[in-house]
Order: structure tokens, then sequence, then C-alpha cells
């Protein structure tokens, strides 16, 4: 968790303009998942044909690099979009000081309406030792790839992370307290991609709840 807390700023990380799917959500994701098949794809490339001089290595900070690099080229078109609609973009902390005024870096600005559109956070379980662990924020600026993990929860957004860490070579478990993940989706979709994991190497565990976290 210590080395998770890159990233956090305007230029770029949970600060940076675009919301959730850009900075932590779905463009990070798929380069995440993208970048996840390739050590499979590498290892069946001989079977085609293909030689390397050695086995594939991972560099994850190369890739880290490169993907924050390209989610503040993001950052950057929103900026300019923004800019060009004459859009006023004040970077700074802001509080509502009445019914029409915001407080924001030491003066005020007053609007008819204003819009509260700050986005949510990914919260913990109210368990011991919950400050041990990471929210999927965090999890996208990881400094050095895992080499165990484990996903507590059993939504679409904990099954990503489970395969992208588990395609990178981390040994994954996975948790859900319920019978069965992915509530809401296709029973037959549930049960089927429930079995390709665990045939992947993915230690899946249902109606298992995190009681607490040590080190």
């Amino acid at each position: 968790a210590e080395s998770a807390s890159g990233g956090d700023s305007a230029e770029g990380g949970f600060g940076g303009l675009g919301g959730t799917c850009v900075n932590v959500g779905c463009v990070p994701k798929k380069l995440m998942v993208y970048g996840a098949h390739y050590g499979k794809d590498l290892a069946d490339a001989a079977a085609y044909g293909w030689k390397a001089a050695g086995p594939a290595r991972l560099d994850w900070a190369a890739f880290m690099q490169r993907k924050n690099s390209e989610i503040r080229r993001l950052n950057q078109v929103y900026d300019k979009m923004l800019t060009n609609a004459g859009v006023t973009l004040i970077r700074s902390r802001a509080t509502i000081a009445g019914p029409h005024t915001v407080e924001v870096d030491g003066r005020n600005v007053t609007a008819k309406y204003i819009l509260i559109a700050v986005g949510g956070w990914p919260t913990k379980p109210a368990i011991p030792g919950a400050e041990l662990g990471i929210t999927s924020n965090e999890a996208f600026f990881l400094a050095d790839r895992p080499r165990r993990a484990i996903i507590v929860g059993g939504g679409y957004i904990a099954a990503e992370f489970a395969e992208i860490l588990h395609g990178y070579g981390s040994n994954v478990t996975q948790l859900y307290r319920g019978d069965l993940w992915l509530r809401g989706f296709d029973r037959d979709l549930r049960e089927h991609l429930a079995g390709e994991y665990r045939r992947a190497g993915i230690d899946l565990r249902f109606r298992s709840n995190l009681a607490r976290i040590e080190r």
C-alpha cells in the first residue's frame, strides 16, 4: 500500500481531468488488460514459428510510465477542449459558501446553479487492518507488480483486476462473500467465467468474507 501513493496530482493520476474513466477506470484498465495478455501470447507464438532470443521479461516500471504518459496526454486533451470552449478551469479545492457561491482559491465564484459532480471513491471494509489494503484506484499506480495479490469483491472491477494481475504473473486469490460473483449478469456467463478463472490458475473463493488484515 505504501508504494501505491503516486499519481495523485493535477498533472495526472487521481486528480487529472477526464474523471474516473480516463484516470482510474476504463482507459488505464484496458491498457492493463491488453498488456496482461502478452505473456500468454508470447508463449503461444513459438507454436507459430516465432522464436525469441530468450524468455520474455516484464518491465513493470516501463509499462506504468507509458500508461501514465497516455493518461496525461488525455488529461491535456480535456484541458484543451475546455479551454477552447471558453471554460475557466480553477485547479484548487472548493467549498460551498452559500446557495449561489463557491469559495475557491481565495475568492468567491457565484452562479445561479451549482453542479456538484465530483465522482466517488472506493470504500474499504470496516474491519481491523483495513488501512493495510488498497482500493482499485491505487492499484493503477503500483510501483511494482505484486508477487501475490488478494482481490476482495465479486463485481466486474474485482474480476478485471484478478485477470490483469494474474496475466502479469501475480499469484491471485479472489474472495467474494456471496454464492456466485458478478451479480446481475447472466447466470450461465457467471458460472462459465468462474470455471475459466479457476482453470487459468486463479484461486477463486466464494462464500468467503474478510474478517481482518494482518502483515
